[in-house]
C-alpha cells in the first residue's frame, strides 16, 4: 500500500471517528467517510488490547496486503479498527470478511485476485 493512500493524522482519525456512524462486525469497525478528492485513504487503528506490538503490526501487514488486491474508487476515507474477534479467523476468512464489507459499501472497482482466479480456472477446465 502507497503512503499516499494512508491516513496519518491524528486529527483526522478522530474527524472521522467523532462525525461517521460506524459499521461494526466480529472482527471490524469500519467507518467509511465519502469526500471530494482525487485520492481513497484508509487507516488502520489496532488497540494494546488486541496484543503486543508484533502481533498488532503484523495484523496491519494483513490487513494491507489484503487491501492491496483490489482496485478502488476515489474519492472515500475509510478507518479500519480491529476487534479481539479477529483471532477467531484465519488469513482466508479475514480477507473474505474485509472483501465482503467493502463490496458492500461499493468501493471496490474490480479484484485482481478473483479475475486471475478465473481466468485460470477458465484455462484449466478448457483443458480438461
Amino acid at each position: 500500500m502507497k503512503k499516499i493512500n494512508i491516513i496519518k493524522s491524528n486529527d483526522e482519525y478522530n474527524r472521522i471517528i467523532k462525525n461517521i456512524k460506524p459499521y461494526k462486525t466480529k472482527a471490524f469497525i469500519i467507518f467509511l467517510e465519502k469526500k471530494e478528492q482525487e485520492k481513497y485513504k484508509f487507516g488502520f487503528s489496532v488497540s494494546k488490547k488486541i496484543g503486543k506490538a508484533v502481533i498488532r503490526n503484523k495484523i496491519k501487514r494483513q490487513l494491507k496486503n489484503i487491501l492491496d488486491q483490489n482496485s478502488y474508487e476515489n474519492n472515500f476515507n475509510c478507518i479500519i479498527m480491529v476487534r479481539k474477534g479477529i483471532f477467531d479467523l484465519n488469513f482466508i476468512e479475514i480477507s473474505n470478511s474485509l472483501n465482503d464489507i467493502l463490496k458492500k459499501f461499493n468501493i471496490i472497482k474490480e479484484n485482481k485476485c478473483a479475475k486471475k482466479f478465473e481466468k485460470n480456472n477458465i484455462i484449466n477446465n478448457d483443458s480438461i
